[in-house]
């Protein structure tokens, strides 16, 4: 076990695989929640992580010895490392993960002795500058409090801090164990120092760092996807076609794997809606953002948030 401790706020879909994954990487972690409610929907999303990880694992085994044998790169084995004593160790680390990971009401408790701190809450900025300023009355100095944050810039929140410079964006894709990268992005105030700590610790989870030289409002990952999904979700919310035919238009059409209402339903039509609701025009229903905000909540509303519910664009179960 690192003697490192992390902390993870917010149990989502991203905020469970941050922590699965860090608890994976040998690292101490709590998850802060903010109700025995929070527990009921994260524990799930920990369950499916479990059997996710564990299935991974055993498909690597059946290919042993076959040609470009691989494991996802979160694992952080390389293809000539690949032996069945080392995915025992990987599933024994599985298991460890699963069953030391602990869940924290009090938020006092998630500080103490904390050394990375990751926030990966709903997109509501409101709701960040309260947490913020909370978490800033019982932090500790050593701490790095790092957003999980899709499109919110840190400089926005750095108010919230005594010590501003240790504060800045540590961004991951979904299905973190797969697609292993993490954008480090600062602010104007994060201390060099800080900035390279967080490329360490990324590295020590097994992710690729990937370093953004300025803010912008989603990095370079949803600088690029967001727009995408948006011109989906126009295509569908104006009626033009429906979410099987775009998703093979761009399936067929680029050789992609997924098209993007499945990768909507993976990244989770929650975080989308709330992406789209902090637009301006969100509130007019004749506008694209405010036909697109309508259409996800229709979604939401009927339980259907995407894959973590069974069901989403798709049926999951």
């Amino acid at each position: 076990m690192n003697t490192k401790k992390v902390t993870v706020a917010g149990g989502g879909v991203l905020g469970s695989q941050i922590a699965f994954q860090s608890a994976f990487s040998g690292f101490d972690t709590t998850i802060w929640l903010r109700s025995e409610g929070s527990i009921g929907r994260a524990q799930p999303k920990l369950d499916r992580l479990h059997k996710l990880y564990l299935a991974d694992i055993e498909s690597v085994r059946a290919g042993l010895g076959k040609p470009n044998a691989a494991a996802p790169a979160g694992f952080g084995l390389k293809p000539d490392e690949l032996t069945d004593e080392k995915l025992d160790e990987l599933a024994a680390r599985v298991e460890s993960a699963y069953k030391d990971l602990k869940i924290t009401l009090s938020l006092e408790e998630s500080a103490n002795d904390c050394d990375y701190y990751i926030e990966s809450m709903a997109e509501i900025p409101e709701d960040k500058h309260v947490f913020y300023r909370n978490l800033n009355e019982v932090l500790e100095d050593k701490t790095i409090v790092m957003t999980n944050s899709s499109t919110l810039l840190p400089s926005t929140f750095k108010v919230d801090f005594t010590k501003p410079e240790r504060y800045l964006a540590l961004h991951f894709a979904n299905n973190i164990w797969r697609s292993n990268s993490a954008e480090v992005m600062g602010h104007d105030g994060t201390s060099q120092a800080a900035y390279d700590e967080a490329v360490e610790f990324a590295k020590a989870l097994h992710m690729v760092p990937i370093k953004v030289l300025k803010e912008q409002p989603g990095y370079l990952l949803n600088s690029m996807l967001v727009p995408f999904l948006n011109s989906a979700q126009y295509l569908l919310a104006n009626g033009i076609g429906d979410h099987e035919n775009i998703d093979m238009a761009w399936k067929i059409g680029t050789g992609a794997p997924y098209g993007p209402f499945q990768i909507l339903d993976i990244v989770g039509l929650t975080t989308a809606y709330n992406i789209v609701a902090n637009h301006p025009e969100a509130n007019d229903p004749t506008t694209n953002a405010g036909k697109i905000a309508a259409m996800l909540k229709k979604y939401i509303d009927a339980g259907k948030t995407g894959v973590n519910a069974g069901e989403g664009f798709y049926k999951y179960r």
